[in-house]
């Protein structure tokens, strides 16, 4: 595999906007409105607010998202944080007494406080310019006439119906019709979340002014009618896909007290780019302090199609990730220190442990004093074997008893005047909480992030942060007028594909559609960040299309290669936003959903 490897598609090139998403239909949503004089944050609201309709097994409305932003070419790059804190109820010893040593991965306990939508609206009246009428506007159609279902939605109904028939009616009422789930390419419908969306906007059509009515609908959003149901929902339990039976601990007090904010990014200058990141509640330290480490180890003049690339950045990302694990938590509550984490003289010593030459199977957390509380590795390695029982529940004849994994969406937007967005919206699947009926949307799932453990940093404690694998990215040159907004859905993996790309543009040389296409990895060496939290030391997962000679090297370096199909790691999308020039996206052909678009 060489640099000249064909790409799927050509790089976009255009000076009037750009959008690039997961799928063709909100990507389409976003350039629409740029088309008919939005500006990015007009758009990206658009079409977030469809990838909620057709993409339900990725996000929903009471889901999460981080997103990142810079309003202007002098702007700064800005935080708004999406990540719902845990309900007032949610205590460790709450959830000890009902039995769990971890929170699981579905059900009602595993819910926060939906953060997703009232952060998009927050977005659009603070930086947007357009009615939320006309922004809904398409999202309302598909929910009213209809999308085509995607294969993953197909896949995601399919194995969950025996938890939906077993646990969930309304799950299965809404879901499997007859019996049946959805088909790929069939129309779909969601009438109630079209209804909805009608009685938010009919509450706000009295009121003066677009902030204003904006403002109405989340106070409806958070106090009327939309936490009202919420609250009657979660008081009833429901079977959590691994055996339980729960009732929520999620209030319609919890919402009423909990709004979205904005805060600074967390950054790292790497060759003459600023990455920006959102701070330690997500995993996004992560790949700055990957680039950190990079910094004082030999990358310069690196094949970034080699083994020697590969092994070099998987041996990185053990050290960071084992850093996430041991230190990260949300911020407002622990001290994390992120100070000594992307410093230079922390990250000489942690790049001392690289061995370029073999793959290290340990588990190697630094050490801050008086920070962080080690995780026990071995009991993550141990739990490889209820993750295994669990996929043979769901892939053998009781096929559905336990539910898929959810995953993640990712958006884009870049406008003729220099705003910038990006974004990746997760949570609220419909694989993770019983379809609400009233509203036409399940609840997020984002507590099964915490411990519970008192003396984790991520431990659960009511109004805290769970630490999310959410993480967009957006980075700026020297001069900060430059603007590179990326990032992809994947749970663990999204900043392990995000950090391969980002260094296939710098050391690669490669155009945006290039470096997403070219072949990919991951790793799975630390706790999976989701239940049942497994870690596969030393496992490393690599697209087929690197080359048997790449795969062989690594295996005779140590590496516990597990060959992966050639299409099949990450959904990287990307815009560029030049000083000077034209504007610039691509999207990924994983999956053959995600598109970009733009002139």
């Amino acid at each position: 595999m060489t640099s000249s490897s064909f790409t799927t598609r050509p790089e976009l090139l255009g000076s009037f906007g750009m959008a690039a998403s997961t799928h063709w239909l909100a990507t389409g949503a976003a350039m629409s409105v740029l088309e008919r004089g939005g500006n990015a944050f007009d758009a990206a609201v658009a079409g977030a607010l469809v990838l909620q309709v057709v993409e339900p097994h990725n996000n929903g409305p009471a889901g999460d998202v981080p997103i990142l932003l810079r309003a202007g070419r002098d702007g700064p790059v800005d935080v708004l944080c999406g990540q719902g804190p845990a309900p007032a109820g949610a205590t460790i010893a709450h959830y000890r007494g009902e039995g769990l040593d971890l929170i699981p991965r579905s059900g009602l306990l595993a819910a926060v406080v939906p953060g997703a939508l009232p952060a998009w609206l927050t977005l659009l009246r603070d930086h947007g310019s357009w009615p939320l009428a006309d922004i809904a506007a398409p999202a309302i159609g598909y929910a009213r006439t209809g999308w085509p279902v995607a294969a993953g939605t197909a896949a995601a109904v399919s194995g969950s119906r025996m938890l939906f028939e077993q646990n969930w009616p309304s799950s299965a009422a809404y879901w499997l019709p007859g019996g049946q789930p959805p088909r790929q390419g069939e129309r779909w419908r969601n009438p109630a979340l079209g209804d909805t969306w009608d009685r938010l906007l009919s509450a706000a059509a009295g009121v003066s002014g677009r902030e204003a009515q904006i403002d109405h609908v989340l106070a409806c959003w958070r106090e009327g009618f939309v936490a009202e149901a919420i609250d009657r929902a979660v008081r009833i339990p429901v079977g959590d896909g691994i055996g339980h039976q729960h009732a929520g601990v999620l209030r319609a007090e919890d919402l009423a007290s909990w709004q979205p904010s904005y805060e600074p990014s967390v950054s790292h200058e790497y060759r003459g780019w600023t990455v920006h990141k959102c701070g330690p509640w997500s995993q996004g330290p992560v790949l700055l302090q990957s680039l950190a480490l990079l910094q004082q180890l030999p990358i310069d003049g690196i094949d970034v199609y080699s083994a020697d690339f590969v092994h070099l950045v998987a041996e990185v990302m053990k050290l960071a990730y084992a850093d996430r694990d041991t230190f990260y938590g949300d911020p407002t509550r622990v001290e994390v220190p992120l100070g000594v984490l992307l410093s230079a003289a922390y990250n000489r010593e942690r790049a001392g442990l690289v061995d370029l030459t073999q793959a290290s199977a340990e588990y190697r957390p630094g050490v801050v004093h008086g920070h962080g509380h080690r995780l026990d590795y071995d009991a993550a390695v141990q739990r490889q074997e209820l993750a295994r029982e669990w996929a043979a529940r769901v892939s053998g004849e009781a096929a559905g008893s336990g539910p898929p994994k959810g995953d993640t969406c990712h958006l884009d937007v870049a406008d003729q005047w220099g705003n910038v967005v990006s974004a990746t919206p997760s949570g609220g699947w419909l694989q993770s909480s019983p379809h609400l009926t009233e509203l036409g949307f399940p609840l997020g799932s984002r507590a099964q992030m915490f411990w519970l453990d008192e003396d984790h940093p991520s431990a659960l404690a009511p109004g805290k942060r769970p630490r999310t694998t959410l993480t967009p990215s957006l980075a700026t040159t020297d001069d900060g007028r430059t603007a590179l907004a990326f990032g992809t859905p994947g749970g663990d993996g999204q900043d392990q594909w995000q950090l391969q790309f980002f260094l296939r543009l710098v050391h690669g040389g490669l155009n945006l559609q290039a470096a997403i296409d070219a072949p990919a990895f991951r790793s799975s060496h630390w706790p999976e960040s989701f239940w049942p939290r497994q870690a596969y030391p030393n496992r490393l997962i690599v697209e087929e299309r690197f080359g048997a000679d790449v795969l062989a090297a690594l295996a005779a370096r140590g590496h516990k290669v597990s060959p992966a199909a050639p299409w099949s790691e990450g959904s990287i999308s990307a815009v560029l936003s030049p000083a000077e020039g034209f504007l610039r996206a691509a999207a990924n052909p994983r999956g053959m959903q995600g598109y970009a678009a733009g002139r």
